[in-house]
């Protein structure tokens, strides 16, 4: 558990240690300002003013030390979450003030280097609790709303499917809405074959008590703009009939990443309690094995009527995603926003840090990636490319769930949710990893929220002034 809220508070003259950050072309001219002590500690601490570099001064009396730590050429410029993130964890536990001003983003980078997933630890590793005293005091609360969302991300795409299956997945759900007085409507069993057969058939070789079930949320004033949030929730991929390797297997717990951003982002538009009557969907189902899983060649009915041939079992997020979509468009919302880690193809052409981004109206994805660029977390858009429809083509049903001979998946997958919402709606989707392969400061391995703080940005934007009470965010711990 991580208490972001006790990280990050007001600067009102309380005693702490002093951060003076320094580019390489800064300290010559600092130094000449300098008393003989702190001249002596540069040059034993061998310090040149590159990202990581840290020495301690001391000061008139054993307890005044202060900290000179080195940063990139451009820091104190552009939004950069994570430039105090590496000096973070170098630091001693401590309170600590900055001589000169940073970018608020950076407020984030310093609180999430506090954050480690640690549910599964043995034995106590404390994280060394460093707090940051700011005058940004207005920014304080949305800072730690984001951190704890972001970390909320983290956590649910690291826990194994041992525990956290279809039903662990949607009591998260609930919790939030319990928190901020949302309603909750679970569908399952018979109403769910029924409502939302394409996440019944994905999820019904599962044991019962991991069965498949449609998750709702609904938050807001209903005269307030509609906006839908929908997140792919498969929390464990074992490729269906079409098995996957063993190798493919072993990150499939992240297969609910979607889910996690959805339910971080509905957290958040609530947090600020944005002038909006949110929708929150999030179909959650385990692609599992047995006896009456679906099979190749299968035909599926669908919420929305149309029929889908099954070509790979293993392409089964955008069919629950089909069903959820749906749903979202029939109280017609004037924005759609999906997540899903749905295609290895968007990691081939993007890699693991930037989502790949479909929408259906210009004005919403170039405003989506500037979001991205404004808030450190770019986001690159692909094609509609209507023509690369045919490669979903069926012989015997209106769609196939699997493009032929595997190219332009990531697009394919688009066009294949496309045809599951309105055209009069503006939607956009996510093709998100939702996974760090190695750790960066701020940033460990494991679990992680890209495209989020994108959305955010653009819904706070859009909708806000967001207001988020002290009170309410000092609650908001991962």
């Amino acid at each position: 558990m991580t208490d972001f809220a006790s990280l990050l508070l007001p600067d009102r003259g309380q005693p702490a240690h002093g951060i003076q950050l320094l580019r390489t072309d800064q300290i010559d001219a600092w130094l000449a300002t300098q008393p003989e002590r702190t001249r002596v500690a540069i040059a034993t601490a061998r310090f040149a003013g590159k990202p990581g570099d840290v020495a301690i001064l001391p000061g008139h009396k054993p307890d005044e030390w202060s900290i000179a730590a080195g940063v990139g050429p451009n820091a104190g410029t552009g939004d950069d979450p994570w430039q105090l993130a590496a000096l973070v964890a170098a630091l001693p536990a401590g309170q600590y003030r900055l001589h000169d001003a940073v970018p608020a983003a950076a407020l984030l980078g310093w609180l999430l280097a506090h954050h480690r997933f640690d549910r599964y630890r043995t034995a106590a590793d404390p994280i060394p609790q460093r707090i940051l005293l700011t005058p940004r005091s207005a920014e304080i609360a949305a800072t730690v709303a984001l951190a704890s969302a972001t970390a909320l991300v983290r956590d649910l795409v690291d826990t194994p499917a041992s525990d956290l299956g279809p039903s662990e997945l949607a009591a998260e759900v609930e919790r939030v809405a319990a928190r901020f007085q949302a309603s909750l409507v679970v569908t399952q069993g018979d109403d769910l074959a029924r409502g939302f057969p394409l996440v019944a058939a994905v999820g019904r070789a599962a044991v019962p008590a991991r069965g498949p079930r449609m998750v709702e949320l609904l938050w807001g004033d209903p005269a307030h703009p509609r906006i839908a949030i929908v997140g792919k929730g498969v929390v464990f991929d074992s490729g269906g009939l079409n098995i996957k390797p063993g190798g493919g297997m072993l990150l499939m717990k992240k297969d609910m990443g979607g889910a996690a951003h959805a339910l971080a982002l509905a957290m958040l538009v609530m947090e600020a309690r944005l002038p909006v009557r949110l929708h929150l969907l999030i179909p959650a189902v385990e692609n599992a094995i047995a006896g009456d899983a679906f099979r190749p060649g299968d035909v599926l009915s669908s919420r929305k009527g149309i029929t889908i041939e099954i070509g790979n079992t293993d392409a089964e997020g955008r069919l629950v995603l089909g069903d959820a979509l749906t749903r979202a468009g029939e109280d017609a919302p004037e924005l759609i926003l999906d997540f899903a880690t749905l295609t290895g193809a968007a990691r081939v052409a993007l890699g693991p840090d930037l989502p790949a981004l479909f929408s259906n109206d210009d004005t919403l994805a170039d405003a989506l990636v500037a979001a991205g660029t404004a808030s450190g977390d770019p986001v690159w858009r692909m094609p509609l490319w209507a023509p690369y429809a045919d490669m979903l083509k069926s012989g015997i049903a209106d769609i196939n769930n699997a493009g032929e001979g595997g190219l332009a998946g990531a697009v394919t997958a688009a066009l294949f949710l496309q045809r599951f919402v309105p055209s009069d709606i503006a939607w956009a989707h996510f093709d998100t990893f939702a996974w760090r392969p190695s750790a960066r400061p701020g940033r460990p391995k494991g679990g992680e929220a890209l495209g989020l703080r994108a959305a955010w940005h653009y819904l706070s934007d859009r909708y806000g002034p967001a207001s988020i009470p002290p009170s309410t965010a000092e609650t908001g711990r991962v």
